[in-house]
């Protein structure tokens, strides 16, 4: 293997580091450890640094968020070694009204979707240098799972573009279903919906709010759970999907596009976003399903997520940084 001092120099702008634990900082360390060998990598919140000298190319996260980066490396390296991996809000927010992130989207020499609909959020202009490189978890044995209640995990932080309000309402719904338990991951970004997550688990009492857990924690939770439940507004691509179909976990997902491009168009565990009823109805359909087999939804969304997996496979992943980071070196 050869030297950190004789491999070229990646660093990867992240503006979640490891305290975050969010799926910046994930994807940020997994594309470090896919370039190592290779690359001598490094991961920073902010460029340059007292580091920078030694740089050869630029992988940034997220074109509002990291612009100041992406406009400091364009001014100090025109032309050179740049891709910028475009998050949900950038998709569907930023880049439509956010000069900043419009700047860092035109500076950049190649872009980074993490699912196969994102293309389409992108200006024709661009598509051209877009590349979709999915994300990847490593794969866990299907846990055994109790046939005398169901169990849905939802994992995310509490904020707007989440809409955990989704499930606090579908747990009302199925308040009297005791053989239904809901819980939910993560921390309260938002104080008013970390209120509103105590007050639905007054109301609906199988609903837990379990507040930000360990990685590794969460991983098992989602293992051991008969559904994930990911109700975002946007999204560019949910970690939380793929660990579940890694784990031979099904989920049930809002119809938006970045839920679509990871579970597929035909996937059957779609509910419009927002809407708490369908989710309620969806769940009690996985849940009867349990008792009565015949056409069951639960078993007919593990197969579905079956033929997903593959995507998600890390030596999948791992080619595609590789290829992207040795793609942007012959522009040094």
């Amino acid at each position: 293997m050869a030297s950190a001092g004789s491999m070229p120099h990646v660093v990867i702008v992240s503006p979640a580091l490891r305290e975050a634990n969010n799926g910046n900082w994930q994807t940020a360390r997994r594309w470090q450890g896919h370039l190592s060998g290779e690359f001598a990598t490094r991961i920073v919140r902010q460029w340059p640094d007292d580091a920078a000298s030694r740089d050869d190319i630029m992988i940034a996260l997220h074109a509002r968020r990291s612009a100041e980066s992406v406009a400091a490396w364009s001014r100090a390296h025109p032309g050179r070694g740049l891709a910028l991996v475009l998050t949900g809000t950038d998709l569907y927010r930023d880049i439509r009204e956010d000069a900043s992130a419009q700047r860092s989207l035109d500076l950049a020499g190649q872009l980074v979707v993490l699912q196969e609909c994102a293309p389409a959020a992108l200006p024709a202009a661009v598509r051209s240098r877009t590349r979709v490189i999915f994300q990847s978890t490593t794969s866990r044995q299907p846990a055994t799972k109790s046939g005398g209640f169901l169990r849905t995990v939802t994992v995310g932080h509490l904020r707007d573009e989440k809409s955990p309000q989704t499930v606090f309402e579908a747990a009302r719904l199925l308040s009297r279903h005791g053989d239904i338990r809901m819980d939910l991951i993560g921390d309260a970004l938002d104080p008013a919906l970390g209120d509103a997550a105590l007050a639905a688990m007054r109301t609906a009492p199988s609903f837990r709010w379990l507040g930000g857990r360990p990685h590794e924690d969460t991983r098992r939770r989602i293992q051991r759970a008969h559904l994930l439940i990911n109700c975002s507004r946007m999204e560019g691509g949910a970690h939380v999907i793929m660990e579940a179909v890694a784990s031979g976990t099904p989920v049930l997902a809002s119809a938006i596009a970045g839920n679509i491009g990871m579970l597929g168009p035909g996937y059957a565990g779609y509910f419009p976003p927002g809407d708490a009823a369908a989710l309620a109805a969806l769940i009690r359909r996985c849940r009867d399903g349990q008792r009565a087999p015949d056409g069951d939804l639960l078993q007919l969304l593990q197969a579905q997520c079956r033929s997903r997996a593959g995507l998600f496979a890390p030596e999948v992943e791992r080619a595609a940084v590789l290829g992207l980071a040795r793609e942007l070196l012959l522009t040094v």
